[in-house]
């Protein structure tokens, strides 16, 4: 059992005064892990990550960092670094003061300083961009300097807001990546915020699944997707069919259809409705006693089927939820 933990959040309360908010949340950090808060739109994960840093003051319990209590620390006195969605870079400032802000606020001299933010924008390949101003920046581009600014604290925890939620598909993927390398070669510990199930599986050491203000699961990305805890959880990671079938329903990934033509005894059967090519594999809806069903099959299976055919349907896994 570890005893040693980066970070640890203990039956905390923050309740704002509409009633929203979270309770007895407990959740502990490795050090140098990467946990991801996944969760819709109000179902409390950035308010976790706002008592974090300082930046909301917790009704009830603790936060500890190193070991050390620091709910009363206002947030420039916590050993934390957060970057917003919205980049918050000072545009009056060039892109090395943006950067040598904080570290002048630290009494850190000038040599120090000019080494620091050259090796800051090389880690996040931005060298060359020291006299650009934010606003001749792309999105991108921003929110590479805003998590150098970040990383240049050398804070114990980074903390991220969905930082990448505002960048197009493409250049959200990009930062992504980057932003593992980086994790992974500082082996920082880094608290992540988002609504996007696959930015929290590509990213994660573990994740913690969130609805409504309470935790409905924690667990690595495998075992979120593998073994659902609960039918929310199951169809907020992934795709996933929900079949009623009598007192229960069932739970299955598209993956776990198996598509045979024509009617088999013994199994479901039902109607193919469309059939779409989805690049190296091909999408299948089949209409089962007015339920659509989805399944994945490869490209030369997606051939068999057309609009209209009768087929049978096998379900390899399954997970079994109340009605």
């Amino acid at each position: 059992m570890r005893t040693e933990w980066k970070l640890q959040i203990k039956d905390m309360k923050k309740r704002y005064r509409n009633g929203d908010g979270v309770e007895h949340i407990n959740i502990d950090v490795a050090p140098g892990e990467f946990l991801t808060m996944l969760g819709p739109s109000g179902c409390g994960k950035s308010t976790i990550l706002r008592t974090i840093g300082g930046f909301l003051q917790i009704d009830e319990g603790d936060i500890l960092l190193d070991g050390k209590s620091i709910k009363d620390l206002p947030p420039e006195k916590r050993p934390t670094a957060m970057v917003f969605q919205s980049y918050n870079l000072w545009p009056h400032m060039t892109v090395a003061d943006n950067l040598a802000f904080g570290l002048k606020i630290r009494k850190m001299n000038k040599n120090d300083i000019a080494k620091k933010v050259k090796d800051g924008l090389a880690l996040v390949n931005m060298s060359g961009t020291e006299y650009k101003y934010p606003t001749q920046l792309s999105g991108g581009q921003q929110q590479r300097i805003a998590i150098a600014r970040a990383l240049l604290l050398e804070p114990s925890v980074l903390l991220l807001d969905e930082p990448f939620s505002a960048l197009d598909a493409k250049i959200r993927a990009q930062m992504r990546e980057e932003l593992k390398k980086i994790q992974e070669e500082l082996h920082i510990t880094v608290v992540f915020v988002t609504h996007d199930q696959e930015e929290a599986m590509v990213l994660s050491h573990r994740i913690v699944v969130m609805n409504k203000g309470v935790i409905e699961q924690t667990g690595t990305p495998n075992e979120v997707y593998d073994h659902p805890a609960s039918r929310f959880v199951a169809s907020f990671i992934g795709e996933m069919n929900f079949v009623n079938d009598g007192d229960k329903v069932l739970a299955v990934r598209p993956e776990n259809v198996l598509l045979s033509e024509g009617d088999k005894a013994g199994i479901r059967h039902g109607s193919v409705r469309t059939v779409m090519i989805l690049g190296h594999y091909a999408e299948v809806t089949v209409d089962v006693n007015d339920q659509i069903v989805k399944a994945y099959v490869t490209r030369q299976e997606a051939d068999r089927f057309h609009p209209h055919d009768e087929v049978s349907l096998q379900f390899t896994k399954m997970f079994e939820y109340a009605a």
